[in-house]
């Protein structure tokens, strides 16, 4: 059987599904640290700005691996590319996170921009990471078996 180049959709719901908590459990825990240290200390705030980022990032994550299949290699991505695509979706992540921040906050002062940046260096380590881990899952590989096994 040819060997598989791109994921399935399945596996891009199931990767945004996997980021999504990582990415919002960050959010939240850096929204509460920022917003106490600048005196405004919002467990209520931290929730609303993860809850927002869950639902909103989740489909431009999903928007964003799609993109980035049409650049997939036979064997995933050189480590080159996953920074490439690690880079590219901060930018779009923590910008989507200022918005976020200053939407919910009700200003766009240094706070929501704290926010932001915080989770600019955060969440570029845990990306990183968690594209390593992803292009470690057999890619196809549980899918060609079973359809070995209904002879397809």
């Amino acid at each position: 059987m040819a060997a598989i180049k791109q994921e399935s959709h399945l596996r891009s719901l199931l990767k945004g599904i996997s980021w999504r908590v990582i990415a919002t459990t960050d959010t939240i825990l850096v929204t509460l640290l920022i917003t106490c240290l600048m005196g405004v200390c919002s467990i209520e705030d931290a929730l609303k700005i993860g809850a927002a980022e869950f639902l909103i990032k989740f489909f431009i994550y999903y928007a964003h691996e799609r993109f980035w299949q049409r650049y997939r290699d036979e064997n995933g991505f050189s480590p080159r590319k996953v920074l490439y695509k690690t880079i590219t979706w901060r930018v779009v992540a923590t910008t989507t996170t200022f918005i976020i921040a200053g939407t919910v906050l009700n200003t766009f002062n240094e706070v929501a921009l704290f926010i932001a940046l915080t989770e600019l260096i955060t969440k570029f380590a845990l990306y990183y990471f968690h594209e390593q881990l992803w292009l470690r899952l057999p890619l196809g590989k549980i899918r060609n078996y079973f359809y070995k096994k209904i002879g397809r």
